[in-house]
């Protein structure tokens, strides 16, 4: 199919996102408004600390056609005959067997109502979150994009021209919450866990260390995840929320610091985050606050459209649907996939 051939016709589009833990779906209305929005999170995983991949591709398999028809009903219309023009479906990266769940309910879905299928990468879908807001974002942007598979800045001249120029070295920013949120103890998954126990706690409380301060706009948080259970195993008479106060402002200084670096030198108009993390409060209001102290315009999701959700795949699908046209049902699923 030519560029540009593809238009839909009631702008309606499902997205579908399966590629980690969360069962998400959402109908979304010509790219930008969405009609509905049903997130399954996953609870099975609690137990241990972490997302155990066998398990989360069988509750995807238990519950996506249940949060289709909600997110179909929610938007007002019947699963039967849903006007829906077109399914958008994360195909990558994330964990094979999720991601397979979702691809074939898509393709399913496809056939069954006669419509084209879409699919898309999951941190374009990141990435384009930000146009479900109100406040169009400005271009050139640098992005925050920080999750619990991944942290990266993405200078993003245009939608679908991206050039990553810094990503983590070993843990991403979300991953590293979620360890340090077990090792003190506290509850999965480690991101609110961490900020709910952090607003109880100085924040200066310990001097964690803040990696890679090398001039790139790389990250590495396994040394700070190491640093932290060193300390809190050393000095047992130290609050926990001091602790978890301490770490979060060591990760947040070192994402805000980079992503303004970056901003700066690729002489970007504005800075937008993306991903899980971005839904931390601290995070949001330091980079906001810095932000506009260099006159930046500053772009940040809700905290619903900041983790995972069907929202922004439909929004990228959309876009891609219209200036690509439709994937082939050969469709498949792509765990290691790059960001295009």
């Amino acid at each position: 199919m030519e560029l540009n051939s593809y238009s839909v016709a009631n702008g309606l589009i499902l997205g579908i996102e399966t590629s980690c833990d969360e069962t998400a779906v959402a109908v979304v209305k010509d790219g930008t408004s969405t009609l509905s929005s049903v997130i399954y999170s996953q609870q099975v995983h609690s137990k241990f600390g972490g997302v155990v991949p066998e398990l989360a591709g069988r509750e995807h398999e238990r519950r996506i056609l249940g949060v289709v028809r909600d997110a179909i009903e929610g938007a007002g219309l019947k699963m039967a005959k849903p006007q829906i023009e077109a399914i958008a479906v994360t195909m990558g990266p994330g964990l094979a067997g999720a991601l397979m769940v979702g691809v074939a309910a898509a393709k399913a879905l496809s056939l069954a109502w006669g419509i084209p299928l879409v699919g898309v990468n999951h941190l374009e879908g990141h990435l384009f979150a930000v146009r479900l807001e109100r406040d169009p974002i400005v271009y050139p942007s640098v992005m925050l994009l920080v999750s619990g598979g991944h942290t990266m800045i993405v200078l993003v001249e245009k939608p679908g021209k991206y050039r990553v120029i810094g990503q983590s070295v070993d843990d991403a920013a979300g991953e590293a919450f979620d360890k340090v949120a077990r090792f003190l103890g506290l509850g999965y998954p480690g991101g609110p866990e961490i900020e709910r126990e952090a607003q109880f706690g100085d924040p200066k409380a310990v001097r964690f260390p803040r990696a890679l301060r090398d001039g790139s706009f790389n990250f590495s948080f396994s040394g700070l995840k190491t640093a932290v259970v060193t300390y809190a195993k050393r000095n047992a008479d130290v609050g926990v929320s001091d602790i978890a106060a301490s770490f979060e402002d060591a990760v947040v200084d070192v994402l805000v610091e980079k992503t303004l670096n970056a901003a700066s030198i690729f002489g970007a108009k504005s800075v937008a985050l993306a991903g899980g993390v971005g839904a931390n409060t601290r995070l949001r209001t330091v980079l906001t606050s810095r932000a506009h102290a260099l006159d930046l315009a500053v772009c940040i999701p809700s905290r619903q459209n900041c983790t995972d959700n069907g929202a922004m795949i439909a929004a990228a699908g959309a876009w891609r649907l219209e200036n690509f046209g439709p994937s082939d049902l050969a469709l498949g699923a792509y765990p290691s996939l790059a960001l295009p």
